[in-house]
């Protein structure tokens, strides 16, 4: 069983007919890129979910760019696709993980263990000989049942009380310039949560866009956590895509128990009363 990575070598040596392929490519500037990308090529016998449509909630304005999605809907959408309880499954994507992570954390929350991120994506699938394919693969319908969820989310007023009585450490998965407050472009405010630490998600992955060895992200993420156990840190970014990235890494490297701030910045900022840092 696979539940953090899993290598183009290890999935083409899987030959598993309960494996569930997900191609979760997006653009947050371009939401139609994903579909029109899978329809031109993906892996043989892949689904494609849509971050705006599959992998999100309802925005309601105040809740953030990508909000969660109602458990039992997405529950009906993965069983749909043939995920059931003994099924293997793997998501990728053409961005280093970014978008994969978010359904790898998604499935982990309704409880379903084995699921991994495509280490490098269709890029590395295909440096190994993968084929693409650009049929639609039949729909193997089950029911999805919801387990003992691997994954948990704090709310906002969690995060709001944690201003007053500091408890946890949270980390922002945006690029520095962004956390800076700088060369916003997605949110109406730049900026970070008062407090917080900046690990930009990139920095999980090496010069060839696979994630760096686990003893080497441990490393790194201890050198940043300074002392504050993984159980005490809450991992953010815009809108809580890229955070799930970082939590990803976090469990690569054995360092499990972060969890999540799925409204992030985006959802923090809506508010102008709420107060913002800027800088380093």
């Amino acid at each position: 069983m696979f539940t953090t990575l899993i290598s183009a070598s290890e999935l083409q040596q899987l030959g598993n007919r309960h494996t569930v392929l997900l191609d979760c490519r997006f653009r947050l500037n371009d939401p139609d890129f994903g579909r029109a990308a899978y329809d031109e090529g993906h892996l043989p016998g892949a689904h494609y979910l849509h971050l705006d449509y599959h992998l999100s909630g309802t925005k309601n304005g105040s809740n953030g760019r990508h909000p969660l999605p109602e458990g039992q809907r997405l529950a009906v959408s993965l069983g749909a696709l043939g995920i059931g309880t003994d099924s293997q499954v793997v998501a990728y994507d053409d961005a280093g993980g970014m978008y994969a992570a978010r359904a790898w954390w998604l499935l982990r929350w309704l409880g379903h263990e084995a699921v991994a991120v495509l280490d490098g994506g269709i890029q590395a699938w295909q440096q190994a000989g993968g084929e693409l394919d650009t049929g639609v693969p039949e729909r193997d319908a089950t029911r999805f049942s919801m387990g003992t969820p691997q994954e948990s989310a704090v709310t906002l007023d969690e995060i709001a009380a944690n201003l007053c009585t500091p408890q946890y450490q949270l980390v922002d998965a945006r690029a520095p310039d962004r956390f800076a407050g700088e060369n916003e472009t997605l949110d109406p405010v730049g900026g970070h949560i008062p407090g917080a630490k900046n690990r930009f998600f990139m920095d999980n992955l090496d010069r060839d866009g696979l994630f760096k060895p686990a003893a080497q992200l441990r490393s790194e993420w201890l050198a940043l956590l300074d002392g504050t156990p993984a159980g005490q840190v809450i991992l953010s970014c815009g809108s809580g895509v890229t955070a799930c990235h970082n939590k990803l890494a976090l469990e690569y490297a054995g360092l499990p128990g972060a969890r999540l701030y799925a409204g992030s910045w985006s959802e923090w900022c809506s508010d102008p009363t709420r107060p913002v840092a800027t800088g380093a």
